[in-house]
């Protein structure tokens, strides 16, 4: 469902042939990767995480890969790009971990292009009220098993559910966003019942 929510993603960005594309709190480089896959050799992409380990792993499959893409260690908070340079940013399961996520908002549109498109994929609080008992079983335990089982770390997949519970979601999140004042027509795609969301604004710089 994952590859299938990215794919998603690019494919509501609108993101030109040729256009520059950055990719925040990027890791390991996968929605990077598909930015190319689907817009080609001429576009621009950059992935950025303050991850150094992560960012190895993203060089790694940009090797194997044959991939044209940039990475580098940057802060969502404070971005080393100049103001308008990009014609889209993104941010896939990343906003909900940094310290301030507002300021990160704010400095995505900063370095976007105005009319240019902020797209995020992140979990939300809880899906609908029918479904809700269904999903907090699969992720308090079903998840949580596999995930230390496969890995090892079981902390990471405790913080993977409560850092869902507390982000806001839907037009929660839309008004958090046009409360910046840097977007506009700002909306929301729900995935698999409210799992996940892709959240899309056009940048407006006044």
């Amino acid at each position: 469902m994952d590859t299938s929510w990215r794919k998603t993603l690019v494919q509501w960005s609108e993101a030109p042939k040729n256009g520059k594309i950055l990719d925040c709190a990027t890791g390991t480089g996968v929605l990077a990767f598909e930015f190319q896959k689907q817009l080609g050799p001429e576009a621009q992409i950059i992935g950025v995480d303050f991850c150094k380990e992560m960012l190895e792993q993203a060089r790694l499959a940009q090797t194997t890969q044959k991939k044209n893409i940039h990475f580098q260690i940057a802060d969502m908070h404070q971005l080393p790009f100049e103001n308008q340079t990009f014609d889209v940013c993104s941010c896939a399961y990343g906003l909900r971990n940094v310290e301030n996520p507002l300021k990160a908002l704010m400095e995505m549109a900063r370095v976007t292009k105005s009319g240019g498109t902020l797209m995020i994929l992140e979990t939300g609080d809880k899906p609908g009220f029918l479904l809700y008992p269904f999903f907090y079983l699969y992720f308090r335990y079903i998840v949580l098993w596999i995930g230390t089982w496969l890995t090892g770390q079981k902390f990471a997949y405790e913080y993977l559910q409560q850092s869902s519970r507390n982000f806001p979601a839907r037009k929660d999140f839309l008004t958090q966003m046009k409360g910046t004042g840097y977007f506009s027509k700002c909306e929301y795609k729900s995935l698999f019942f409210g799992a996940s969301f892709i959240y899309k604004a056009r940048v407006s710089h006044k």
